[in-house]
């Protein structure tokens, strides 16, 4: 991987879905609705000063539409959350997650 390129796409873990959830409130404050299913299913990282998360996010049990996300989290001393620095609606789970 290139400093500052994004890393292969890797299957979620537990702390990817928690991360997620975390902005899940952004979003829906963004976007004026809430997201009753809300399933991170596939991510990517970059390293800055940070790590900025894109995740795609499955948004519906009867439909394959997503939402992908991109999620700032400073580094670890400076205590703060993850933050939504950017989303991107009228995604499906075939639709690659790449830089945006």
């Amino acid at each position: 991987m290139m400093p500052g390129g994004l890393t292969e796409t890797k299957v979620v873990t537990p702390e990817i879905q928690e991360i997620a959830d975390q902005v899940k409130p952004q979003l829906e404050e963004r976007e004026n609705k809430t997201y009753p299913v809300f399933v991170a299913i596939k991510y990517k990282t970059q390293v800055v000063a940070g790590t900025n998360y894109f995740i795609k996010v499955c948004i519906s049990n009867s439909t394959d539409e997503c939402v992908h996300l991109k999620v700032f989290q400073r580094l670890l001393y400076q205590n703060n959350g993850p933050s939504l620095t950017s989303y991107e609606t009228g995604k499906t789970k075939n639709d690659p997650l790449s830089y945006f």
